[in-house]
């Protein structure tokens, strides 16, 4: 078995197609393609990437991507995807590929590997039988805008005497860098598995971040709460839409409040603010799907309050290598 290294669009779209076709049992919203080839050709903001193949007859049969961060974590690798076309599962291509990402990982130094996968399934099955052990449980909730009780949500819109509302689409701008890095670093406090640290956002990180979006084929509706007296950034919330607005799904981003500024209700300010600025600006968009750790009872409270229903439960999972 020939595993080869991804170095050509035509390869990237091949394992698109073997990840779509493997997925073909988890509900939508799935990743675009644009989102995936941008995944693992450039790897997260923070992060490199590799990804191999293996290709029969022209075609790509299975096919993994591996991250290294390189900002923060330097022991950790993280698997996104780990696929093998329907048609070729319990050929022993699964295990395969696992044993040559374990291989690079450790070959780079790495010390963890992390993957994720819905909570039943082959894929978590794979991970069960190979030793890896789930450290996050999440879940995926959508919010219906055709059917939400929108007289109830202006009635739930809490005030926020003292902060102000700054509101932009797209990347952020140059100037906007370092509120972005301040707030998004409000994120570190979200469940994570043990042996992950914090992330850090040198201004460069969040730049290569922006820079990334329209080559991911996304959008973004960016709301962030500022402190009146002096301008301090306080929390944001984002929601990014496909570019070519090719499906009506909207995908909630991160929504964090720093801790100084908690006891203000901005968290549920900031998502109520940006569902009526969609509303009114991108009304074909009909479903938000949003990402959180099933531990994290605070915001699955606002969620739920707000109308979003679950739709799946995903495992992070974890292999010391």
């Amino acid at each position: 078995m020939l595993i080869q290294r991804i170095e050509t669009d035509e390869l990237v779209v091949g394992l698109y197609e073997t990840y779509m076709a493997g997925m073909a049992d988890v509900p939508a919203p799935l990743w675009q393609q644009p989102r995936f080839g941008a995944q693992v050709t450039e790897g997260s903001p923070g992060s490199r990437v590799e990804a191999w193949a293996v290709v029969e007859d022209g075609r790509v049969v299975a096919g993994y991507g591996l991250g290294f961060p390189h900002y923060d974590n330097p022991h950790l690798a993280g698997l996104f995807p780990l696929v093998v076309h329907p048609e070729r599962r319990r050929r022993g291509l699964g295990t395969a590929l696992l044993d040559h990402a374990v291989g690079r990982a450790r070959e780079e130094g790495r010390t963890l590997l992390l993957g994720d996968t819905p909570v039943t399934g082959p894929g978590a099955a794979f991970a069960a039988a190979r030793g890896w052990t789930v450290t996050v449980k999440e879940a995926r909730r959508v919010l219906d805008l055709g059917k939400a009780d929108w007289d109830g949500l202006a009635r739930m819109t809490p005030g926020i005497d003292g902060y102000l509302l700054e509101r932009w689409t797209g990347p952020a701008g140059e100037d906007l860098l370092p509120v972005l890095a301040a707030t998004l670093d409000g994120m570190n406090d979200a469940p994570r598995d043990v042996g992950v640290e914090p992330a850090r956002l040198p201004l460069e990180r969040v730049r290569a971040g922006e820079e990334r979006m329209p080559r991911a084929g996304e959008d973004c509706y960016n709301i962030l709460a500022r402190r009146a007296s002096d301008g301090a950034p306080a929390g944001i919330t984002r929601v990014f839409l496909d570019a070519d607005r090719s499906t009506r799904w909207g995908y909630q981003g991160d929504t964090t409040v720093l801790k100084e500024h908690r006891g203000h209700r901005l968290g549920l300010a900031l998502k109520l603010a940006t569902l009526f600025w969609l509303r009114e600006r991108e009304p074909q968009i009909d479903r938000i799907v949003t990402w959180n750790a099933v531990s994290n009872r605070h915001m699955l409270a606002i969620n739920e309050a707000m109308g979003y229903e679950l739709l799946d439960e995903w495992h992070e999972w974890r292999l010391p290598l």
